[in-house]
């Protein structure tokens, strides 16, 4: 479960997001949308203890992000490239973030052979490092990372961003098959309405840092969006 309870951020006064309160539950896959500016990445990153609050908390599994770092044991995000480093090939990264999870390096192989096909043949034995793929084929790299290790919470800001077509359906039906899982919480920000209806059974929308929709998914929810969106 992850607990929001009155979480705000200021910058030089100016305050870029306040939530008052909001709780995730277990198992729910989770789409949050609005504009740039919106407060999406901010919110992510106050979850993930990567700035600190102005005001509140965020738990979770009953855990205070900013107290301790036992939350880091069942947590994973994808954020943008720089959570990749960059002088790694993507094999070597994958080994790395394994390590820090207790996995193996014949687990790991095992672990990213079943992802052939989302990458297309364009990231494993290429012998290139992460700073000369594209940025679509470095995405793939830290989507699949964040999955290593079985974590119970896994956040991607924008996944779809920067992919082509057929990687986004393949990764659409991957985070399907993940949300099939319901020990799983999943959270994934887009600004494309289309697909993050389809990947969640609950939207979320920020407007100017503000909660402004909280609702369960089904047939209308994509026409609602468009309709909000479009004032």
């Amino acid at each position: 479960m992850i607990q929001i309870n009155n979480i705000s951020k200021e910058y030089n006064g100016v305050r870029v997001i306040h939530i008052e309160n909001l709780i995730i539950n277990k198992g729910e896959s989770i789409g949050l949308v609005g504009n740039n500016g919106a407060g999406k990445t901010t919110l992510f990153s106050l979850m993930l203890d990567l700035i600190e609050p102005t005001t509140g908390e965020i738990k979770l599994n009953d855990i205070k992000v900013n107290e301790s770092e036992d939350w880091k044991k069942v947590t994973t995000a994808f954020i943008d490239e720089s959570f990749l480093i960059n002088y790694l090939t993507p094999e070597e990264y994958f080994y790395f973030i394994g390590d820090l999870r207790g996995q193996n390096k014949a687990s790991i192989d095992a672990f990213i052979a079943q992802y052939e096909e989302f990458f297309n043949g364009e990231i494993l034995g290429k012998k290139k490092y992460l700073r000369d793929l594209s940025k679509g084929n470095q995405k793939k790299v830290g989507i699949i990372a964040a999955l290593i290790g079985d974590p119970e919470i896994i956040i991607l800001d924008e996944p779809f961003a920067n992919l082509d077509p057929s990687t986004q359906i393949r990764l659409k039906n991957l985070i399907k098959d993940l949300t099939q899982n319901k020990d799983k919480t999943i959270l994934v920000s887009s600004h494309d309405l289309n697909h993050t209806v389809e990947v969640s059974d609950r939207i979320i929308a920020l407007h100017k840092g503000e909660l402004v929709k909280d609702i369960k998914t089904s047939t209308q929810t994509l026409e609602e969006l468009e309709q909000f969106f479009a004032i």
